[in-house]
């Protein structure tokens, strides 16, 4: 039977919709806003005042997703990320932070922490819907052999032959720049902070500071030429790959 890849991304998104999230605000109304558009989408939606409640919360049910407000009254929501990460048994649940627009150095730490996306308040819930769609659908997707040869855009990565062609043309890339292309390219559209990205591709031959990961940036967009432009520079935070 033959199957479309439209009617493929539908099943997707009605596995996704299946999937519970734990909404975490202080604010009611954000709540409730936030509860009757995730519910709408056919998610199934907790709710969370506090950080002491959505703790709580996550021991007694692990939610698929947690959309996390950071400044909770009491213990802040980086707390709460904090501690859902150092767990075995919470630190694959993907987190949406939710920040106001001047918490740049906050959005910073909840990456390093493990955060998987933010958005900045005031939202438009249909962008926050997509976010978390995108954030669940990554997830199934880290699933798949890190081995496997990967094609995105005009670029072709193989990590068995350690080997990148752009347009039919091999492109030498050192060791570091190779793997930090391909930790970028796993996950398109997902913002990595510096330190993330040491962290991802630190190796016992080869030492990479927050310093060098620019340095070899520039060299991987230098090397690609134009498709170089997929390696997007997130101001104040880090680096992503193009959707």
């Amino acid at each position: 039977m033959r199957v479309s890849m439209r009617n493929l991304l539908t099943m997707g998104d009605r596995i996704m919709s299946q999937q519970t999230i734990l909404i975490v605000d202080d604010e009611e109304d954000i709540l409730e806003l936030l509860e009757y558009n995730l519910a709408r989408e056919g998610f199934r939606v907790i709710r969370a005042a506090s950080a002491e409640e959505a703790l709580g919360s996550v021991r007694h049910q692990t939610p698929d997703l947690i959309v996390l407000d950071l400044m909770l009254p009491g213990v802040g929501g980086l707390d709460v990320c904090k501690n859902l990460k150092r767990d075995d048994r919470t630190m694959g649940i993907p987190i949406v932070m939710l920040t106001a627009r001047g918490e740049e150095a906050d959005i910073v730490l909840g990456l390093e922490l493990g955060a998987d996306d933010y958005v900045t308040k005031p939202f438009s819930t249909r962008v926050l819907v997509a976010r978390i769609r995108n954030v669940l659908r990554r997830k199934i997707d880290t699933v798949n052999n890190e081995d496997t040869v990967l094609k995105v855009h005009e670029i072709e990565i193989d990590p068995g032959r350690h080997e990148v062609v752009v347009a039919g043309e091999f492109v030498e890339l050192t060791f570091s720049e190779f793997r930090i292309l391909h930790f970028l390219a796993r996950r398109p559209g997902w913002v990595f902070t510096r330190c993330q990205i040491v962290e991802a591709i630190r190796g016992e031959n080869y030492t990479v500071t927050d310093r060098a990961v620019d340095v070899q940036i520039v060299g991987i967009r230098k090397k690609l030429g134009k498709v170089g432009s997929y390696i997007e520079t997130v101001r104040g935070i880090g680096y992503r790959f193009r959707e």
